[in-house]
């Protein structure tokens, strides 16, 4: 089963030997990020440091000034931390290791974005703005996140390319000593918080029938037992259902869905309009449509008739690739997303059997979360695994 592990242009950049490592781990493919989220990584083998802190979301490489000319969204290019085409520089280095090289691009996960335009940002039913989360059903972030995915995922020599937070994004943030776990929200209660109600998402709103003043308080009254510990909410969808009633919970549903699966198809339509044939588009993906994240909430018929496939989160368990398995898409590429760093809760000493388990689920292909995070003593464990898989 092809491999592939995750790494960023500060891990090979500046130190010689990572090119060869990453290659000598038993890999056939790197996923090489082009763009991404403010960070603060760990470099445990760089000659010159060992941590880097990625202040802002931010390009890797020199962005084109005349696709961008007259925007007011644009991407931000890195600091330091990433300096010149830092992309550019670690791919070749890692081309020739011989390793085949497919872009990384994080889209809609942005503080610095909302930050500085807090117009594009998610708004919750309370009036509390989510800056990390660009709204997507907003026409100026789509337009903003179309060309992003078009210019970031077609680096020069690149043979493919995985989009991430291609989709809605809410409360959940895994950043910034995130404090937001004290009230167990659970799947229905992320759902009610992470509803957008920017002045677009309104007017969306009021197309589906609902007022959405009226919505939003049945949001906040939804929510009030949640916050007091009196009510269940999870449950799923039903769970959602039950908290808010089975109209708006659907009418909402219908906006939200809709406006994902649009943005999906133009990011992924003008990436092929920007990329060279054989060219492979791969979503970070989750088959629970309502879903917010990084893995971005789809259904799976949907995305599969869309994308080349999906990169599914299987840590821990590798049930979430059935869904896209039972659609049975020939060529369809499903790549079981695997943690490898122990001290991120990955299992690199299970590599083989968990290979193996998500084979059998349907799996075709690995991603490996993160060369560069990973130990010494994490690395061998991967390379054995991948040995014997």
């Amino acid at each position: 089963m092809r491999a592939s592990a995750f790494v960023y242009p500060w891990d090979v950049n500046g130190d010689p030997a990572a090119a060869q490592r990453v290659a000598d781990l038993g890999v056939e493919q790197v996923t090489l990020a082009a763009a991404y989220h403010s960070t603060r990584a760990l470099t445990p083998r760089h000659p010159r440091h060992r941590v880097v802190t990625a202040e802002h979301a931010a390009v890797l490489y020199p962005p084109d000034t005349a696709r961008w000319e007259g925007h007011e969204l644009r991407p931000y290019e890195a600091g330091d931390w990433a300096p010149g085409d830092a992309y550019g520089e670690a791919a070749a280095a890692l081309a020739d290791a011989g390793l085949e090289v497919h872009t990384w691009v994080v889209l809609a996960h942005n503080s610095r974005l909302g930050a500085e335009h807090p117009q594009t940002s998610v708004v919750n039913a309370y009036g509390d703005r989510y800056p990390w989360a660009p709204c997507v059903a907003q026409p100026a972030t789509r337009a903003y996140l179309t060309g992003l995915a078009a210019e970031a995922a077609t680096r020069p020599g690149a043979r493919g390319t995985e989009l991430e937070s291609l989709g809605w994004y809410g409360l959940a943030h895994l950043h910034a000593h995130d404090k937001t776990g004290g009230v167990g929200l659970g799947d229905a209660g992320q759902y009610l918080m992470s509803l957008c109600f920017c002045p677009h998402c309104r007017e969306g709103y009021g197309a589906q029938g609902l007022d959405a003043d009226a919505l939003a308080a049945a949001v906040r009254a939804a929510l009030e037992p949640v916050w007091r510990g009196s009510a269940p909410s999870d449950g799923g969808w039903p769970g959602v259902e039950k908290l808010l009633g089975e109209g708006y919970a659907n009418a909402t549903r219908a906006w939200r869905d809709e406006r994902a699966r649009t943005l999906q198809e133009a990011a992924v339509a003008a990436v092929r309009a920007a990329a060279p044939d054989g060219f492979r588009v791969l979503l970070h993906a989750d088959p629970v449509p309502y879903h917010c994240g990084a893995n971005a909430g789809v259904d799976p018929a949907h995305i599969l008739s869309v994308a080349d496939g999906v990169v599914v989160p299987c840590t821990g368990g590798a049930g979430l690739l059935t869904p896209f398995a039972e659609q049975g898409r020939d060529g369809a590429v499903l790549a079981a997303n695997l943690t490898v760093v122990s001290g991120m809760g990955g299992r690199p000493d299970t590599l083989a059997a968990d290979a193996a388990r998500a084979g059998e689920l349907g799996a075709t292909e690995l991603r490996l979360y993160h060369a560069g995070l990973a130990s010494d003593g994490d690395l061998e464990a991967v390379r054995e695994g991948l040995r014997v898989r």
